[in-house]
C-alpha cells in the first residue's frame, strides 16, 4: 500500500512539474498573452473532449497568473476564446 501511495505522489509531482514548466515557457515566450494562450489551449482541449489536457491547460493558466504580473487576464477575452474554440470544433 505504501508503494502505491508513493507512486501516486510521484505521479502528482510530475503533473505539477509539467504545468509549471509549460507556464514558464508560455510566459517567457509572450508574457502579456501567456494567460490567454493557456486558456485557448484549455478551450481547445475541452472542445475535443480531452479532459486531462483541459485540466492541464487550466492549471497552466492559473500558474501563469501566479508567476507573470504582466499577463493580461480579461474574462471577456477568455469567454471569446472559449466561444471561438467551441464553434471551430462543432
Amino acid at each position: 500500500m505504501i508503494g502505491l501511495l508513493g507512486q501516486w505522489i510521484e505521479h502528482r509531482r510530475e503533473l505539477r512539474r509539467r504545468w509549471q514548466e509549460d507556464a514558464k515557457r508560455l510566459a517567457a515566450a509572450d508574457p502579456v498573452n501567456a494567460y490567454y494562450e493557456a486558456q485557448r489551449r484549455a478551450a481547445r482541449s475541452r472542445a475535443q473532449r480531452n479532459v486531462a489536457e483541459s485540466w492541464h491547460w487550466a492549471k497552466v493558466a492559473s500558474e501563469v497568473a501566479r508567476i507573470e504580473p504582466r499577463a493580461e487576464m480579461d474574462f471577456e477575452v477568455v469567454k471569446a476564446i472559449a466561444d471561438q474554440e467551441a464553434a471551430g470544433r462543432s
